[in-house]
This record gives C-alpha cells, structure tokens and sequence, in this order.
C-alpha cells in the first residue's frame, strides 16, 4: 500500500520540533554553576539531578516503546510533554531542597523525555523503510541541537531573573512544544510502502520482524546494547562537564563557556543526522569503529589541549560521534531485528543510555574531584575507546532461525 508522502515529511518535521524541544537537557551545565553559588551544593550534588533524567529517560523509553503499541504514538507523546514540563517548573520551586530538585527535574522531567523520545524515532523509522538511515538521524537530530537554542536563552533568562524563573518559563515553553507536535503522530498502515519503493529481496526474506521477547534471546541485542553504551558514556562526560571544563581549562568566561555548549549541540545534532546518512552508504558497524577511532584520538589530545578554540574543536568532534550514536542505532536495530517492534528493542536499548548518563558524568566528575584535573579521566575515556574499535566488527546480523 502507498500514500502520500507529504503526510511523512510533515511527521518528520513535527518529530524534529519535538526533539528540539526535548534537547534542552543537553543544555543542563549552564545551570550548574549558579545552582551551586545559589544553595552551596556540590558539583557532584548537581550533577546527579542530570545524570537521574538521562537514567529515566533510558527506562522510560522503553516503557514507552510498550506503551506505544496499545494507545499509539499521539497520546504517549503528549504525556511525555506534560510531565517533562511540569518537571522543569517543579524544579523551579524546590528552593535549597536537593531532593526534590531530584524527583522534579531528575525523574519526573526524565520520565517525560523518555515517552516523548522514542515517539517520533519508532514512528518514522516506519514511514521511511526507504530512507532507514538518514530519517533516523533527522528524528534524533532535534534532540541533539537542542541545546543550541536553549544554552544562551538560559544563560540570558539566568541573568535576569534567576535561575528558579528560568526552570518555570523554559518549563511552560517545552510543555506547549512537545504537546503541540505530538498531534501530527501517527503510525502508518502496516502494508505501508513509500510510491515507487520495493524492499530489497534479502530484506523481505531473510529479516523478520522480531518481537522483544525473541531479540533479546540472540546475543547480538546484547551486543549493540554495548556499542551504544560505550559510544554514549563517552560523549556524555563531555555534556556533563562542557561549560566549567572550558572554564577551568581555558580560563573561558561564563559566557564563552556557553557558547561552547551551543557549539557542541551543532555537534550533537549535525552528527546524528550526517553519520546516520553515511552509515547507509558503508554500513552501520563501520561507521561506529570509525567513530570509536577519532575519539580515541581526541580524549588524548583533550587532557592535553590549553585553548578555547582547540578545546571547542576537539569537543565538537566527540559530539560528531556522540550525536552520531544515536542516529545510527536505530537503523542498526531495525537492520537486525525488522521495523515493526523497534519502539521496544530499541526502546529497551535505551537503557545503555540511561546507565551511560549515571556512569559518564559520575567518572569524570569525581576523578576531577579527587585529582583537581581533568587529565586522569580522560585519558581512561582513551583507552577505553581505542579498545571499544573492535566491537563493531564482532556483531552481525542474527539468524532468521533464531526468531521465535
């Protein structure tokens, strides 16, 4: 069956909107300095109230990717979007209460990222068998350049009316957001097949849809859980610690240093897009080998780099690849295990994200803490990507046997 494919592109450019909106979190170290002068909290302190949303967003992809499949993607979105927001104007009122800035932005806002998420990636993954690749990197690249937008307008509302006010109106703006794309979400009919297109014989015979239950009994679910693990662990170090990295390295102003968060989130999104796009021309699994490759190389040179612009430069690399993670990824699972169930194995891959988001910054931040430098644990993140090259080539596609 075919339809018209300006209904998909429509889908596509309300998902990227919702994604935009969703990417705020990137833009969490412009926060962090001011939390800490405003209520005496500890980085670490700080620190965690992110690394708990990104931990709930991983979970709750996946429970939304179940969700999903009974109330459909509209509704599991607009939810998505009223508990991110209420999520973020809570935690502009939790005042010097740590904890409740945890439940608030940590798991409530978390919940809400992770619903909203995986909508607009389950859902156009569907729309364009055509373009698996690429529209995989568009429906995550949103997400990516969000905090392009949202670091200096925080930075801005910050300096005027505080960081509490910034939290409620951004709060307000998101909710409005991602509710208002979530209308456009829809699934395509299950006979669906773009005008003109035909699935490739090896397609059609040898890569039935898998259900959750039977990917997760092959070992290569596992093993592209661990991919996106170590690829986003990486990455997410740097999120984490952009802005007071800069500061301290560089000797970067407040306001420079949140340029460079704008700068990185370019990173983030043009990677999930462009690196998506490439891996439908060489393959999924060389384009992550080659991604594990440069930031090897780059994680060494960061420890190692003094100014603003070589700094800017190597942390807009491993954002390339970071953002390029997550563009691929779902494309490398529909490869595997078929497009009809991908809101729930990917969704439950997600989880690699939510333990990266806890383990990355966590690393990093107590190494500075117990070193006073930067050093030590970025050239842990070296290594550790320089070994991770060999993962890529090591997976393949499960056998259509293997399907229950």
């Amino acid at each position: 069956m075919t339809t018209n494919n300006s209904n998909r592109w429509l889908i596509a450019a309300a998902g990227v909107v919702m994604q935009l909106a969703l990417g705020a979190v990137y833009a969490w170290s412009v926060f962090r300095i001011p939390l800490t002068k405003n209520y005496g909290w500890t980085v670490s302190q700080v620190t965690l109230a992110f690394e708990l949303a990104i931990l709930m967003l991983g979970f709750a992809s996946f429970a939304g990717g179940l969700w999903m499949k009974r109330s459909g993607p509209r509704r599991l979105a607009a939810i998505g979007g009223l508990c991110y927001g209420l999520g973020l104007v809570l935690a502009g009122q939790v005042g010097g209460h740590l904890g409740l800035l945890y439940l608030s932005y940590g798991v409530l806002g978390g919940i809400g990222l992770g619903f909203s998420y995986i909508v607009p990636v389950a859902t156009l993954i569907k729309w364009f068998p055509d373009k698996r690749g690429m529209i995989t990197g568009i429906a995550v690249a949103g997400f990516g350049a969000g905090a392009l937008i949202t670091a200096p307008v925080a930075q801005h509302l910050i300096s005027r009316v505080g960081v509490s006010q910034t939290f409620t109106i951004l709060g307000i703006t998101y909710f409005i957001a991602v509710s208002g794309s979530a209308l456009f979400m829809r699934n395509p009919p299950d006979d669906y097949r773009p005008p003109g297109w035909q699935p490739p014989v090896t397609q059609q015979q040898q890569r039935p849809d898998y259900t959750l239950g039977a990917a997760l009994k092959t070992w290569q679910w596992y093993g592209l859980w661990a991919i996106l693990f170590l690829n986003t662990s990486a990455g997410i170090s740097i999120i984490s610690q952009a802005a007071p990295m800069a500061q301290e390295i560089t000797r970067a102003s407040a306001v420079a240093a949140a340029g460079l968060v704008g700068i990185i989130s370019i990173a983030n999104g043009a990677g999930r897009f462009l690196w998506a796009w490439f891996s439908d021309f060489i393959g999924r699994r060389r384009v992550f080998q080659v991604m594990f490759l440069a930031q090897a190389i780059v994680f060494f040179l960061l420890s190692r780099v003094h100014s603003f612009g070589g700094l800017a430069v190597l942390a807009f690399i491993v954002l390339l690849c970071y953002g390029g993670g997550f563009g691929t990824m779902p494309a490398f699972a529909a490869d595997f295990f078929g497009a009809r169930n991908v809101g729930s194995i990917y969704g439950l891959m997600l989880t690699a994200w939510g333990l990266a988001g806890l383990l990355g910054p966590t690393l990093i931040a107590h190494v500075r803490q117990s070193t006073g430098y930067y050093t030590e644990a970025l050239d842990m993140i070296a290594g550790i990507m320089l070994l991770s090259t060999a993962l890529p080539f090591l997976v393949h596609p499960p056998k259509p046997s293997t399907q229950a």
